[in-house]
């Protein structure tokens, strides 16, 4: 027990919060989701891979958020010490980065990011050539990057369900090294959209890069990447929101701009998640239209290669009345926080239980959300304050922290004003 209390407070850091918003309920919505994003998966893979090209690519429509920001600013630090806050992506990318690139850093972050594994990569870039130690706790950041000094392999087995980050880093920094690099995936593979993203990006950037999925292996040639000409999408990640809203609502009738049918990333998905349970799409030229339809009782998903939607649909089907059945939810555990216990805490306060009777295998039992009575925590968690938002259609809802939307879309709130919810906004 004293074990399991020590757990839930390295997982829930307390965190003195200072502000929350209380969104008033408001069943019908349209409008225009302004400032919807460009996708934050896409920017940071493109500035590492502008970065390793010697800049000489065009990267436009770079996402606004904090991540990709932070990213843009660190990759090109003089400073020893890189502090990347609570961002996995840059601190992942970042340790390749600048292990290839022969650079002396020592990368830190805050205190969750000191509890989020970054083992595997470090070892594989070790196997590779690397000289990379830790600081504090092996298998954790902070880690410090010595250098490169010659490659030792060319051939790497690593895992293909951890974070799709580490796979993707390895992968970036491949072409430099002088015999390239063939990674192994062993075992199941997650996120697959998100190794195709960083191959098809790599492409564009002009390296030679092999995805072959009947034998697990991802094969990169020596090279150089060049000139380039990249323009960012529209973020689906952040896109998904809106489809909980209308989910949700009475009336909805919302347009996102700056979004195509054809995509590189794997939350696209949204769209076949959110048709079974109430909202139909309608692409037309660069905008994508949402209105409501009927929806399916019960929904079986999995979420191997979209765990990031987990916490847009599992809300909506809590608050819905909608039965679950989900798998693939497992490396929700080791991000910002532990995404699956967030997620079970939040929807019991509509009664709603989310519980894992089989591992693996989880089964989801709606709530009402007329019982919700207390505000809704955050846990340092961008994607905890949007995936709860949309209940403001059904009940006013408190939001605490809501300025952690930052990290990935810095206007949500003002959007969610826009499409005709009152949002509150309070000093503690």
């Amino acid at each position: 027990m004293q074990q399991e209390k020590q757990i839930k407070k390295i997982i829930f850091p307390k965190k003195i919060v200072s502000s929350s918003i209380t969104l008033k309920r408001n069943a019908k919505l349209f409008g225009i989701a302004h400032q919807l994003p460009s996708s934050k998966s896409i920017s940071n893979r493109a500035l590492i891979l502008q970065a390793l090209g010697g800049n000489q690519a065009n990267v436009s429509n770079l996402s606004a958020a904090r991540d990709t920001k932070l990213m843009k600013a660190l990759i090109g630090s003089s400073d020893k010490m890189i502090d990347v806050l609570d961002a996995g992506t840059t601190m992942r990318f970042l340790t390749a980065y600048f292990a290839i690139t022969n650079q002396q850093k020592i990368l830190t972050g805050t205190s969750r990011m000191k509890q989020r594994p970054i083992g595997l990569l470090v070892e594989a870039l070790q196997k590779i050539g690397a000289d990379i130690d830790y600081t504090e706790t092996v298998g954790f950041p902070p880690v410090e990057v010595k250098g490169f000094k010659k490659q030792v392999a060319s051939q790497l087995e690593i895992s293909g369900n951890v974070s799709s980050q580490y796979i993707s880093a390895l992968m970036m920094v491949a072409p430099l090294l002088p015999s390239g690099l063939t990674i192994r995936l062993v075992g199941q593979i997650g996120s697959v959209p998100y190794i195709e993203m960083t191959a098809s990006l790599m492409k564009d950037f002009g390296a030679a890069v092999n995805l072959d999925w009947s034998t697990h292996t991802i094969q990169v040639l020596p090279g150089k990447y060049g000139l380039a000409n990249v323009t960012v999408e529209a973020d689906w990640s952040a896109a998904s929101y809106w489809f909980a809203f209308v989910a949700l609502a009475q009336e909805a009738e919302l347009t996102l701009p700056n979004i195509t049918q054809q995509s590189l990333q794997g939350d696209r998905v949204i769209v076949d998640i959110m048709e079974k349970i109430g909202v139909q799409s309608r692409f037309e030229g660069h905008t994508l239209q949402l209105k409501k339809t009927a929806a399916s009782r019960h929904l079986t998903w999995d979420f191997t290669h979209c765990p990031d939607l987990a916490q847009t649909v599992l809300p909506v089907c809590a608050a819905k009345g909608i039965t679950g059945t989900f798998t693939g939810m497992e490396s929700l555990r080791i991000k910002e926080t532990d995404r699956l216990e967030a997620l079970s805490i939040e929807l019991k306060k509509i009664g709603a239980e989310l519980t894992e009777p089989q591992t693996g295998n989880w089964k989801l039992t709606p709530g009402n959300v007329s019982k919700l009575t207390s505000p809704i925590e955050t846990y340092h968690d961008h994607r905890m304050a949007m995936g709860f938002a949309p209940w403001a259609t059904l009940t006013d809802v408190t939001i605490l922290s809501p300025e952690v939307v930052n990290k990935s879309y810095p206007g949500f709130w003002e959007d969610v004003r826009s499409v005709g919810i009152e949002v509150q906004s309070k000093r503690l």
